[in-house]
């Protein structure tokens, strides 16, 4: 939180202290730490998860995987709280600018696809919370300390979600290539023969 001012920090004590849920109040001291400071985007992606586990039945320990549409501070709950990373494979950022996210667990052995669920912020739903809309639309520049709030005490009304079939891809086998222009060794991932930083 550092860099927020000492009144803004002031303010964030005090909308967490009406944070009732000690679920939601731990998952959000866990997401602090590691984001910097509590965002809007932050806790909606807190949000996202909750709904994702609680509709796709995920018990604890259970691998998830996930598809962030925005690369602002939505996907860093879902590495904290729930150990998808991009590092292991369970994150994917696509960059569209959307708050929206999908969601899937694992598939069993052999499956060619898997139910998993996309969860938006709806901009219908943020309707009935004029600074939220506001501020989701950027319409009206609003600090974090002001869309919290709302946030928490809209919960999951601001959110839409349908289920969706995801197709499972098929591992390839790894192989590592001697690029023909650099000469540095990297993943070939169909039959090319220089490295990605040599074709840009």
């Amino acid at each position: 939180m550092n860099k927020n001012s000492d009144e803004e920090k002031r303010q964030m004590e005090t909308i967490l202290k009406q944070v009732k849920d000690p679920e939601l109040r731990s998952q959000i001291e866990k997401v602090v730490p590691f984001h910097g400071f509590l965002t809007s985007g932050a806790l909606i992606g807190i949000q996202m998860l909750n709904i994702a586990r609680r509709e796709l039945d995920v018990q604890n320990g259970e691998r998830i995987y996930v598809t962030c549409e925005t690369k602002s501070c939505m996907p860093d709950p879902f590495q904290i709280l729930a150990g998808a990373t991009i590092g292991n494979n369970g994150l994917k950022i696509m960059n569209f600018g959307k708050m929206a996210v999908t969601v899937n667990k694992q598939a069993p052995e052999g499956a060619n696809n898997v139910k998993g669920i996309r969860i938006i912020l709806d901009p219908e739903k943020t309707k009935d919370y004029p600074k939220l809309h506001a501020w989701f639309l950027n319409t009206e520049k609003l600090p974090h300390v002001e869309v919290l709030p709302i946030l928490l005490a809209a919960g999951e009304k601001v959110y839409s979600w349908k289920f969706v079939d995801i197709e499972v891809s098929v591992r390839k086998k790894k192989r590592i290539r001697c690029c023909k222009n650099c000469g540095e060794m990297f993943i070939q991932h169909d039959n090319e023969l220089l490295c990605g930083g040599c074709t840009e």
